[in-house]
């Protein structure tokens, strides 16, 4: 797993993309920030106070890290001017309220909330992309992507996945090292056609975050219609959707885990597919089943998981563990670096 990881930061390096960390009062997040920055991971934009920082981090060296405070930065006129023009019209659904009556209190708001503040910068172009969470929840950070940032175009839904690193003395059933899990962190119970686009995004982030090309296996407990199940169908449907929104895409399903993945059960199981015992971007059903399905390979399979990464934002967002480590969060500032590219 060192391997794939350290070629995900050293693919960043050679980028020099610009990323944001709201969470400067975290010493994970601080710690990250300088060791990104050294390590020329990414060029990294601290958001908080320096004073304070360094007073909770004094063993900390941030030489190179950009610390911004919203308090006295120049731009956070503009950013609330421009949080106020995004969200004109909206009401506060527990007041009834507009959001914010004036540009002085989306001002208010966004020195409050710096996630919001760092999803401006973004929105901006001030940055490249943006990574929090490891203080805050994960509605905390995904609402101001919703609100600011927004989908890509013909992205209908945010999705996630997972990039799962196999163990050093690997697995016969990973031979590239890694697979690619989707939706295993956002989506409860996607359609068909939701469906179809968490693989597409889940394919896109193979080719972006480990430079794979995606093999996708639709996930179910039946495979090739050996099951009949209103619970199939969708997961059939959502093949056959897939196929039409990206048909030079390598797709295929309805398969059981091990058909997806088991060259020898592939044979009898799915004799006439491309994709059935070689597949590296396995797409689960709904979030029941991907949650367990990669809990089991981290824990069980001994794989290192990283994620849930965002997938289907327009520019990239993510998402961090409240239980990260500093070296959590520095790969995942990677992986995000590698999605502004």
């Amino acid at each position: 797993m060192s391997n794939v990881l350290e070629n995900i930061k050293k693919q960043a390096g050679l980028l020099n993309k610009h990323i944001v960390l709201p969470e400067g009062e975290d010493k994970r997040v601080v710690r990250a920030a300088a060791e990104a920055v050294k390590e020329n991971i990414a060029r990294i934009t601290l958001l908080g106070n320096l004073d304070e920082i360094k007073t909770a981090n004094p063993e900390i060296d941030l030489s190179g890290v950009n610390v911004v405070d919203p308090a006295t930065n120049s731009k956070t006129d503009a950013y609330a001017e421009m949080l106020f023009n995004a969200r004109k019209g909206k009401i506060n659904k527990k007041t009834s309220q507009p959001e914010f009556a004036t540009v002085e209190d989306a001002k208010a708001n966004i020195l409050k909330d710096l996630t919001m503040y760092g999803a401006l910068m973004l929105k901006a172009g001030d940055v490249d992309g943006l990574v929090s969470g490891a203080c805050h929840s994960t509605a905390n950070t995904l609402r101001p992507g919703l609100q600011v940032i927004k989908t890509k175009a013909g992205v209908p839904l945010v999705s996630s996945c997972f990039v799962m690193l196999a163990p050093e003395n690997g697995n016969i059933y990973c031979p590239e090292g890694v697979f690619i899990y989707g939706d295993c962190g956002l989506n409860q119970n996607p359609n068909s056609e939701e469906l179809a686009y968490i693989a597409i995004s889940s394919a896109e982030s193979a080719k972006e975050i480990v430079g794979i090309e995606p093999r996708v296996a639709f996930l179910s407990h039946s495979s090739k219609g050996s099951a009949r199940h209103a619970d199939v169908d969708k997961v059939t449907a959502a093949v056959a959707k897939c196929k039409e929104l990206a048909p030079d895409l390598k797709a295929d399903g309805e398969f059981q885990l091990d058909c997806a993945i088991v060259p020898a059960i592939a044979k009898s199981k799915a004799p006439n597919s491309e994709i059935a015992g070689q597949a590296n971007v396995l797409i689960f059903p709904d979030l029941d089943a991907g949650n367990i399905g990669y809990k089991l390979t981290e824990r069980l399979g001994g794989f290192m998981a990283l994620g849930p990464i965002c997938q289907g934002f327009a520019k990239p967002i993510n998402d961090l563990s409240r239980g990260c480590s500093s070296d959590d969060v520095k790969a995942v500032i990677a992986i995000t670096a590698l999605q502004a590219k």
